[in-house]
Protein backbone atom coordinates (compact mmCIF):
# COMPACT_ATOMS: atom_id res chain seq x y z
CA UNK A 1 0.00 0.00 0.00
CA UNK A 2 1.13 3.17 -0.56
CA UNK A 3 1.18 5.28 2.32
CA UNK A 4 3.20 7.88 2.10
CA UNK A 5 4.95 10.29 -0.62
CA UNK A 6 8.53 11.84 -0.46
CA UNK A 7 8.76 14.85 -1.52
CA UNK A 8 11.68 16.18 -3.62
CA UNK A 9 12.92 19.31 -4.33
CA UNK A 10 16.06 21.43 -6.43
CA UNK A 11 16.57 24.74 -5.71
CA UNK A 12 15.51 25.62 -1.96
CA UNK A 13 18.10 22.60 -1.03
CA UNK A 14 20.68 26.17 -2.61
CA UNK A 15 19.30 28.41 0.27
CA UNK A 16 22.05 27.57 3.06
CA UNK A 17 20.95 29.07 6.26
CA UNK A 18 17.76 29.92 4.82
CA UNK A 19 16.81 26.57 3.46
CA UNK A 20 14.34 25.88 6.72
CA UNK A 21 12.50 29.24 5.64
CA UNK A 22 11.87 27.55 1.54
CA UNK A 23 10.91 24.37 3.40
CA UNK A 24 8.37 25.60 5.98
CA UNK A 25 6.87 27.77 2.80
CA UNK A 26 6.58 24.75 0.73
CA UNK A 27 5.10 22.43 3.16
CA UNK A 28 2.54 25.46 4.19
CA UNK A 29 1.71 25.30 0.17
CA UNK A 30 1.18 21.34 0.39
CA UNK A 31 -0.95 21.65 3.13
CA UNK A 32 -3.11 24.51 1.44
CA UNK A 33 -3.35 22.09 -1.55
CA UNK A 34 -4.24 18.94 0.16
CA UNK A 35 -6.91 20.47 2.12
CA UNK A 36 -9.17 19.85 -0.96
CA UNK A 37 -8.67 16.21 -1.49
CA UNK A 38 -10.62 14.20 0.13
CA UNK A 39 -8.40 12.02 3.13
CA UNK A 40 -6.54 13.16 5.83
CA UNK A 41 -2.91 13.53 4.96
CA UNK A 42 -0.08 14.88 7.55
CA UNK A 43 2.66 17.10 5.73
CA UNK A 44 6.41 16.24 7.84
CA UNK A 45 10.19 17.27 7.77
CA UNK A 46 11.67 14.67 8.75
CA UNK A 47 15.89 14.80 9.05
CA UNK A 48 15.94 17.05 5.49
CA UNK A 49 13.20 14.93 3.88
CA UNK A 50 9.47 16.43 3.47
CA UNK A 51 6.84 13.64 3.42
CA UNK A 52 3.40 13.35 2.85
CA UNK A 53 1.77 10.07 5.16
CA UNK A 54 -1.75 9.27 4.34
CA UNK A 55 -3.38 8.35 7.16
CA UNK A 56 -6.78 7.42 5.63
CA UNK A 57 -8.23 6.22 2.25
CA UNK A 58 -7.55 8.69 -0.52
CA UNK A 59 -7.87 8.76 -4.15
CA UNK A 60 -4.18 8.59 -5.29
CA UNK A 61 -4.67 10.27 -8.58
CA UNK A 62 -6.21 13.52 -7.05
CA UNK A 63 -3.23 13.33 -4.54
CA UNK A 64 -0.79 13.11 -6.75
CA UNK A 65 -2.43 15.87 -8.89
CA UNK A 66 -3.10 18.64 -6.17
CA UNK A 67 0.76 18.17 -5.34
CA UNK A 68 1.92 18.55 -9.14
CA UNK A 69 0.43 22.39 -8.46
CA UNK A 70 2.87 23.32 -5.87
CA UNK A 71 5.52 25.35 -6.62
CA UNK A 72 9.14 24.35 -5.33
CA UNK A 73 8.65 20.49 -5.87
CA UNK A 74 10.41 18.72 -8.47
CA UNK A 75 9.66 14.73 -7.77
CA UNK A 76 6.82 13.06 -5.93
CA UNK A 77 7.67 9.42 -5.00
CA UNK A 78 5.06 7.23 -3.93
CA UNK A 79 6.57 5.32 -0.87
CA UNK A 80 5.46 2.43 0.85
CA UNK A 81 6.71 2.32 4.78
CA UNK A 82 7.47 -0.34 6.95
CA UNK A 83 8.61 -1.38 10.64
CA UNK A 84 12.83 -1.78 11.24
CA UNK A 85 13.24 -5.44 12.36
CA UNK A 86 16.34 -6.14 10.53
CA UNK A 87 17.43 -7.24 7.20
CA UNK A 88 15.71 -10.20 7.44
CA UNK A 89 12.44 -8.59 7.65
CA UNK A 90 13.67 -5.46 5.73
CA UNK A 91 14.43 -7.84 2.12
CA UNK A 92 10.70 -9.67 3.04
CA UNK A 93 9.45 -6.33 2.92
CA UNK A 94 11.26 -4.73 -0.79
CA UNK A 95 10.63 -8.48 -2.12
CA UNK A 96 7.29 -7.87 -1.44
CA UNK A 97 7.03 -4.34 -3.08
CA UNK A 98 8.68 -5.98 -5.97
CA UNK A 99 5.80 -8.03 -6.46
CA UNK A 100 2.88 -6.08 -5.16
CA UNK A 101 4.14 -2.88 -8.03
CA UNK A 102 6.29 -4.97 -10.61
CA UNK A 103 4.89 -8.15 -10.91
CA UNK A 104 6.86 -10.51 -13.13
CA UNK A 105 9.65 -7.52 -13.40
CA UNK A 106 12.12 -8.71 -16.13
CA UNK A 107 14.11 -5.61 -16.91
CA UNK A 108 17.59 -3.75 -15.31
CA UNK A 109 17.45 -2.52 -11.96
CA UNK A 110 19.62 -0.75 -9.53
CA UNK A 111 19.01 -0.98 -5.64
CA UNK A 112 20.17 2.31 -3.80
CA UNK A 113 19.93 1.91 0.11
CA UNK A 114 20.03 5.82 2.74
CA UNK A 115 21.02 4.47 5.40
CA UNK A 116 20.44 7.43 7.59
CA UNK A 117 19.70 4.99 10.75
CA UNK A 118 23.58 4.53 11.96
CA UNK A 119 22.76 1.77 14.37
CA UNK A 120 21.49 -0.38 11.55
CA UNK A 121 24.23 -3.20 11.30
CA UNK A 122 24.95 -3.51 7.48
CA UNK A 123 26.36 -0.75 5.90
CA UNK A 124 24.47 1.15 2.58
CA UNK A 125 26.86 -0.57 0.09
CA UNK A 126 26.43 -4.02 1.46
CA UNK A 127 22.27 -3.65 1.80
CA UNK A 128 22.43 -2.85 -1.57
CA UNK A 129 24.22 -6.11 -2.97
CA UNK A 130 22.01 -8.41 -0.98
CA UNK A 131 18.98 -6.94 -1.93
CA UNK A 132 19.96 -6.95 -5.26
CA UNK A 133 20.98 -10.66 -5.03
CA UNK A 134 17.60 -11.25 -3.18
CA UNK A 135 15.65 -9.29 -6.47
CA UNK A 136 17.63 -11.64 -8.83
CA UNK A 137 16.84 -14.91 -7.26
CA UNK A 138 12.97 -14.02 -6.92
CA UNK A 139 12.73 -12.14 -10.75
CA UNK A 140 14.91 -14.25 -12.82
CA UNK A 141 14.46 -12.38 -15.90
CA UNK A 142 15.76 -8.87 -14.19
CA UNK A 143 19.49 -7.90 -14.47
CA UNK A 144 21.54 -5.06 -12.78
CA UNK A 145 22.37 -2.01 -14.24
CA UNK A 146 23.97 0.37 -12.12
CA UNK A 147 24.75 2.87 -15.24
CA UNK A 148 21.30 3.03 -16.96
CA UNK A 149 18.86 0.72 -14.97
CA UNK A 150 15.28 0.72 -16.21
CA UNK A 151 14.09 0.55 -12.75
CA UNK A 152 15.83 2.71 -9.43
CA UNK A 153 14.37 0.93 -6.29
CA UNK A 154 15.51 3.24 -3.53
CA UNK A 155 15.82 1.79 0.07
CA UNK A 156 15.86 4.64 3.07
CA UNK A 157 16.45 2.76 6.46
CA UNK A 158 15.22 5.16 8.99
CA UNK A 159 13.43 4.88 12.36
CA UNK A 160 11.61 2.88 9.62
CA UNK A 161 12.26 1.28 6.53
CA UNK A 162 11.12 3.99 3.39
CA UNK A 163 11.01 2.07 0.05
CA UNK A 164 9.67 3.37 -3.65
CA UNK A 165 10.65 3.35 -7.25
CA UNK A 166 8.50 5.98 -8.58
CA UNK A 167 9.68 9.54 -9.12
CA UNK A 168 6.50 11.40 -10.49
CA UNK A 169 7.56 14.89 -11.75
CA UNK A 170 6.34 18.40 -9.99
CA UNK A 171 6.32 21.58 -11.47
CA UNK A 172 9.79 23.24 -9.79
CA UNK A 173 10.24 26.76 -9.39
CA UNK A 174 9.95 28.69 -5.55
CA UNK A 175 7.34 27.81 -2.69
CA UNK A 176 4.49 30.67 -3.48
CA UNK A 177 5.01 33.22 -0.87
CA UNK A 178 8.86 33.39 -0.66
CA UNK A 179 9.24 36.01 -3.04
CA UNK A 180 7.52 38.82 -2.31
CA UNK A 181 3.98 39.54 -4.19
CA UNK A 182 2.96 41.17 -7.57
CA UNK A 183 0.01 42.73 -9.02
CA UNK A 184 -0.96 40.58 -12.32
CA UNK A 185 -3.17 42.70 -15.45
CA UNK A 186 -4.90 39.95 -15.93
CA UNK A 187 -6.57 40.53 -19.85
CA UNK A 188 -8.97 37.40 -21.51
CA UNK A 189 -6.35 36.67 -23.95
CA UNK A 190 -3.51 33.78 -24.16
CA UNK A 191 -0.53 35.34 -22.73
CA UNK A 192 -1.67 37.45 -19.21
CA UNK A 193 -2.83 33.86 -16.94
CA UNK A 194 0.92 32.45 -18.31
CA UNK A 195 2.41 35.67 -17.23
CA UNK A 196 0.75 34.97 -13.81
CA UNK A 197 1.82 31.00 -13.87
CA UNK A 198 5.35 31.86 -14.91
CA UNK A 199 6.19 34.87 -12.18
CA UNK A 200 4.07 32.69 -9.44
CA UNK A 201 6.49 29.69 -10.10
CA UNK A 202 8.91 31.68 -9.40
CA UNK A 203 7.53 32.32 -5.78
CA UNK A 204 5.74 35.37 -6.23
CA UNK A 205 2.44 35.32 -4.76
CA UNK A 206 0.26 37.06 -7.04
CA UNK A 207 -3.32 39.42 -6.77
CA UNK A 208 -4.90 40.77 -10.25
CA UNK A 209 -6.40 43.47 -11.93
CA UNK A 210 -8.67 43.50 -14.67
CA UNK A 211 -10.35 46.43 -17.17
CA UNK A 212 -14.16 45.99 -17.78
CA UNK A 213 -16.10 47.82 -20.24
CA UNK A 214 -19.68 47.57 -19.70
CA UNK A 215 -21.70 47.50 -22.01
CA UNK A 216 -18.80 47.17 -24.83
CA UNK A 217 -17.39 43.99 -23.05
CA UNK A 218 -19.95 41.35 -21.48
CA UNK A 219 -20.79 39.32 -18.43
CA UNK A 220 -19.21 36.44 -20.33
CA UNK A 221 -15.86 38.41 -21.02
CA UNK A 222 -16.22 39.40 -17.33
CA UNK A 223 -16.59 35.70 -16.34
CA UNK A 224 -14.14 34.22 -18.77
CA UNK A 225 -11.71 36.39 -16.85
CA UNK A 226 -12.65 34.67 -13.43
CA UNK A 227 -12.26 31.33 -14.86
CA UNK A 228 -9.04 32.19 -15.96
CA UNK A 229 -8.26 33.89 -12.36
CA UNK A 230 -9.45 30.44 -10.94
CA UNK A 231 -7.27 28.28 -13.51
CA UNK A 232 -3.79 30.24 -12.23
CA UNK A 233 -5.46 29.75 -8.57
CA UNK A 234 -4.62 26.58 -8.67
CA UNK A 235 -0.89 27.03 -8.60
CA UNK A 236 -0.38 30.14 -6.86
CA UNK A 237 -3.29 30.26 -4.09
CA UNK A 238 -5.63 32.24 -3.66
CA UNK A 239 -6.13 35.28 -6.23
CA UNK A 240 -8.09 38.78 -5.31
CA UNK A 241 -8.99 40.31 -8.37
CA UNK A 242 -9.91 43.57 -8.93
CA UNK A 243 -12.52 44.38 -11.65
CA UNK A 244 -12.30 47.72 -12.43
CA UNK A 245 -14.95 49.34 -14.97
CA UNK A 246 -13.02 51.27 -17.49
CA UNK A 247 -15.41 52.53 -19.62
CA UNK A 248 -16.06 56.12 -18.67
CA UNK A 249 -12.15 56.41 -18.75
CA UNK A 250 -12.29 54.52 -22.32
CA UNK A 251 -14.67 56.90 -23.59
CA UNK A 252 -13.12 59.96 -22.62
CA UNK A 253 -9.73 59.46 -23.86
CA UNK A 254 -11.61 57.95 -27.16
CA UNK A 255 -13.22 61.49 -27.48
CA UNK A 256 -10.12 63.56 -26.53
CA UNK A 257 -7.06 61.89 -27.73
CA UNK A 258 -6.09 61.07 -31.73
CA UNK A 259 -7.05 57.43 -32.77
CA UNK A 260 -3.84 56.23 -33.55
CA UNK A 261 -2.42 56.88 -30.01
CA UNK A 262 -5.61 55.24 -28.01
CA UNK A 263 -4.03 52.06 -26.93
CA UNK A 264 -1.16 53.71 -25.93
CA UNK A 265 -2.81 56.02 -23.72
CA UNK A 266 -5.68 53.62 -22.47
CA UNK A 267 -2.89 51.46 -21.61
CA UNK A 268 -0.81 54.30 -19.66
CA UNK A 269 -4.07 54.78 -17.83
CA UNK A 270 -4.28 50.74 -17.03
CA UNK A 271 -0.98 51.13 -15.58
CA UNK A 272 -1.64 53.92 -13.21
CA UNK A 273 -4.63 52.17 -11.76
CA UNK A 274 -2.73 48.73 -11.40
CA UNK A 275 -0.47 50.71 -9.23
CA UNK A 276 -2.98 52.30 -7.22
CA UNK A 277 -4.05 48.52 -6.24
CA UNK A 278 -0.70 47.09 -6.10
CA UNK A 279 0.65 49.90 -3.24
CA UNK A 280 -2.35 49.41 -1.64
CA UNK A 281 -2.19 45.11 -1.60
CA UNK A 282 1.78 45.87 -0.42
CA UNK A 283 2.93 44.51 -3.94
CA UNK A 284 6.17 44.69 -5.16
CA UNK A 285 6.17 45.07 -8.76
CA UNK A 286 3.37 45.35 -11.49
CA UNK A 287 3.02 42.19 -14.04
CA UNK A 288 2.14 41.89 -17.71
CA UNK A 289 1.94 39.61 -20.61
CA UNK A 290 3.63 41.49 -23.29
CA UNK A 291 5.74 39.97 -25.61
CA UNK A 292 7.93 42.21 -27.47
CA UNK A 293 7.01 42.99 -31.11
CA UNK A 294 3.28 40.70 -30.73
CA UNK A 295 1.30 43.65 -31.21
CA UNK A 296 1.30 47.46 -31.82
CA UNK A 297 1.12 48.09 -28.34
CA UNK A 298 4.58 45.53 -27.21
CA UNK A 299 7.02 47.65 -29.19
CA UNK A 300 10.09 48.51 -27.62
CA UNK A 301 8.67 52.48 -27.86
CA UNK A 302 5.46 51.58 -26.48
CA UNK A 303 6.67 49.06 -23.50
CA UNK A 304 8.75 52.47 -22.77
CA UNK A 305 5.95 55.10 -23.12
CA UNK A 306 3.52 52.71 -21.07
CA UNK A 307 6.66 52.28 -18.32
CA UNK A 308 7.09 55.86 -17.95
CA UNK A 309 3.63 55.98 -15.70
CA UNK A 310 4.99 53.48 -13.74
CA UNK A 311 7.41 53.99 -10.48
CA UNK A 312 6.68 50.14 -9.02
CA UNK A 313 8.84 47.47 -11.54
CA UNK A 314 7.24 45.94 -14.17
CA UNK A 315 7.83 42.50 -14.60
CA UNK A 316 7.04 40.79 -18.11
CA UNK A 317 7.88 37.24 -17.70
CA UNK A 318 7.17 36.17 -21.55
CA UNK A 319 8.55 39.28 -23.20
CA UNK A 320 11.29 36.85 -25.15
CA UNK A 321 8.53 34.35 -26.25
CA UNK A 322 7.14 33.98 -29.38
CA UNK A 323 3.46 32.97 -29.52
CA UNK A 324 3.95 29.59 -29.77
CA UNK A 325 5.88 29.02 -27.06
CA UNK A 326 3.23 30.62 -25.51
CA UNK A 327 0.59 29.03 -26.48
CA UNK A 328 2.74 25.53 -25.52
CA UNK A 329 2.57 26.74 -21.62
CA UNK A 330 -1.35 28.14 -21.94
CA UNK A 331 -2.20 24.21 -22.92
CA UNK A 332 0.29 22.69 -19.72
CA UNK A 333 -1.76 24.70 -17.04
CA UNK A 334 -5.07 24.67 -19.22
CA UNK A 335 -5.99 28.29 -20.04
CA UNK A 336 -5.56 27.78 -24.01
CA UNK A 337 -9.44 26.93 -24.27
CA UNK A 338 -10.65 29.57 -21.50
CA UNK A 339 -8.36 31.99 -23.27
CA UNK A 340 -9.64 31.36 -26.66
CA UNK A 341 -13.54 31.93 -25.91
CA UNK A 342 -14.98 34.54 -28.39
CA UNK A 343 -15.59 37.49 -25.63
CA UNK A 344 -13.74 40.51 -26.52
CA UNK A 345 -12.16 42.06 -23.76
CA UNK A 346 -11.88 46.36 -23.23
CA UNK A 347 -8.31 46.74 -25.46
CA UNK A 348 -10.03 44.70 -28.38
CA UNK A 349 -13.23 46.96 -28.54
CA UNK A 350 -11.39 50.24 -29.11
CA UNK A 351 -8.68 49.27 -31.14
CA UNK A 352 -7.38 52.19 -33.66
CA UNK A 353 -7.39 51.10 -37.75
CA UNK A 354 -3.31 52.50 -37.60
CA UNK A 355 -2.12 52.33 -34.01
CA UNK A 356 1.06 54.01 -33.63
CA UNK A 357 3.93 51.66 -33.14
CA UNK A 358 7.05 54.18 -32.14
CA UNK A 359 5.09 56.69 -30.15
CA UNK A 360 7.22 59.71 -28.76
CA UNK A 361 6.67 60.76 -25.21
CA UNK A 362 6.43 64.71 -26.25
CA UNK A 363 3.55 64.12 -28.06
CA UNK A 364 1.55 61.97 -26.08
CA UNK A 365 2.03 64.10 -23.21
CA UNK A 366 0.57 66.89 -25.21
CA UNK A 367 -2.37 64.70 -25.64
CA UNK A 368 -2.81 63.84 -22.34
CA UNK A 369 -3.15 67.36 -21.46
CA UNK A 370 -6.26 67.31 -23.16
CA UNK A 371 -7.65 64.89 -20.19
CA UNK A 372 -6.69 67.20 -17.86
CA UNK A 373 -10.16 68.27 -16.83
CA UNK A 374 -11.71 65.08 -15.85
CA UNK A 375 -9.41 62.46 -16.05
CA UNK A 376 -8.67 62.60 -12.55
CA UNK A 377 -11.80 62.35 -11.20
CA UNK A 378 -12.60 59.52 -13.65
CA UNK A 379 -9.99 57.60 -11.88
CA UNK A 380 -10.94 57.89 -8.70
CA UNK A 381 -14.59 56.95 -9.41
CA UNK A 382 -13.19 53.96 -11.41
CA UNK A 383 -11.11 53.19 -8.45
CA UNK A 384 -13.54 53.37 -6.31
CA UNK A 385 -16.45 51.01 -7.36
CA UNK A 386 -13.79 48.45 -8.04
CA UNK A 387 -15.13 44.90 -7.39
CA UNK A 388 -12.74 42.73 -5.61
CA UNK A 389 -13.54 39.02 -6.31
CA UNK A 390 -11.59 36.24 -4.30
CA UNK A 391 -10.72 33.59 -6.48
CA UNK A 392 -9.41 30.38 -5.19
Amino acid sequence: MINAFLIKYAEIALKGKNRHLFEDALIRQMRLALEKIEGEFQVTKEQGRVYVHCHSAYDFEEAVEALQKVFGIVGICPVAIYEEKGFEQLSQDVLAYMKEHHPGYCGTFKVHTRRAKKSFPMESMEVNAELGGCILDAFPGASVDVHEPQLNLSVEIRERIYVYSQTIPGPGGMPVGTNGKGMLLLSGGIDSPVAGYMIAKRGVQIDAVYFHAPPYTSERAKQKVVDLARLVARYSGPINLHVVNFTDIQLYIYDQCPHEELTIIMRRYMMRIAEHFARERKCMGLITGESIGQVASQTMQSLMATNEVCTLPVYRPVIGFDKQEIVEIAHKIDTFETSIQPFEDCCTIFVAKHPVTKPNLKIIHRSETKLEEKIDSLMEEAIRTTEVITVE
